[in-house]
């Protein structure tokens, strides 16, 4: 179960009620950090990772991602009037050749595990990715490909993971782990959002995810878990003796963008790893929060 994978999954149907009322009229996806709405890392680490098609899952009130996928022709007819290439060319950047871009609806808010399985028929039967913009991952190395490294030799399921604060555990997926070399973690079981006295380990996996095609299987059955949604992470652990199922440490910081602060924090460190701002950046940030 090592088969290529070219077909990455990005759901972006939830609500975004933690970011109202900004989120009111516009897709919390399209939220900028820096200059590029979360959307947009989410794919440019698809493509950087050699992913040929993405699938975006999304729902009501999302048609502004559809539209930053595609031309914009009077704006860019008005750049290159003004002979305003770099602003044209990052305007450009965001269009993927045709076919590359599906969409697909998922028709009300049931989870991540619904979101996936609405994606079913644009993915086929091949190994497949799915990542969450609300996860951003600063690194060398894009995650998804790290990830695609690490499952070349190990090939199942594959999910990004990282060990989080026992109180924490309540929010995550949380692994029951195996054998540990420090990098892959074999995976026994998996909890959804377990109570810090209940969690097996605080291994806990991030929304970077490599999967077979049979978790669509496990996905049908439309059963409810925590929270009365449709768990992936249900899903997957129905996997777990049918097929390899490792935790991959990935080298890089995470930043909850779910999360006001963590959009913060990663605006500011975005900011602070490009060279055209990072010494302005800290210049504010030395000013909003002098030493001492």
């Amino acid at each position: 179960m090592k088969g290529p994978v070219a077909c990455a999954v990005i759901p972006v149907g939830g609500l975004g009620t933690r970011f109202l009322p900004a989120t009111k009229a516009v897709p919390k996806e399209m939220l900028p950090v820096v200059d590029k709405p979360l959307i947009q890392y989410a794919v440019e680490e698809a493509l950087a990772a050699g992913i040929e098609r993405v699938v975006i899952v999304t729902g009501r009130g999302k048609s502004a991602i559809e539209d930053h996928f595609d031309h914009a022709v009077e704006l860019e007819r008005a750049l290159a009037d003004r002979a305003n290439g770099a602003a044209l060319a990052a305007v450009r950047k965001s269009v993927l050749p045709p076919g590359a871009i599906a969409y697909t609806r998922q028709q009300e808010p049931r989870g991540l595990g619904h979101a996936v399985w609405c994606a079913r028929d644009l993915v086929g039967d091949q190994p497949f990715a799915v990542l969450l913009p609300d996860d951003m991952v600063l690194a060398d190395t894009p995650c998804l490909a790290q990830m695609l490294e690490a499952y070349q030799g190990v090939g199942g399921n594959l999910a990004a993971v990282m060990d989080v604060p026992r109180e924490h555990t309540a929010r995550y997926g949380v692994l029951d782990v195996g054998a540990d070399d420090g990098k892959l973690a074999e995976v026994k079981g998996l909890v959804e959002k377990p109570a810090p006295d209940d969690a097996p380990s605080t291994l806990s996996i991030i929304g970077r995810y490599i999967l077979q095609p049979q978790i669509f299987d496990k996905l049908e059955a439309q059963s409810a878990g925590a929270g009365g949604e449709i768990q992936l992470t249900d899903a997957m652990a129905q996997l777990i003796g049918e097929q390899p199922f490792h935790g991959f440490r990935f080298a890089g910081t995470r930043y909850d963008c779910g999360d006001k602060v963590g959009f913060i924090e990663a605006t500011l460190a975005y900011a602070l790893s490009r060279d055209d701002l990072s010494n302005a950046t800290r210049d504010v940030l030395r000013k909003l929060a002098p030493p001492g």
